[in-house]
């Protein structure tokens, strides 16, 4: 995988979860590019890591 340089936060980017993990937006996903394939939850690249593919 292709690591970028790091990309500065931005209101709307993340939200703490109750678990008091940070939970990136769809909003943050878009503005880095790529899809990681981490199954993120708010993955706006359609990624299924279950399946592991894209969803059209």
């Amino acid at each position: 995988m292709d690591f970028k340089k790091p990309i500065p936060l931005e209101e709307g980017d993340y939200y703490t979860n109750e678990q008091g993990y940070r939970v990136f937006t769809e909003q943050y996903h878009l503005k880095r590019g790529y899809c990681c394939k981490s199954g993120c939850k708010h993955c706006p690249y359609g990624y299924d890591k279950t399946t592991d593919n894209f969803k059209k």
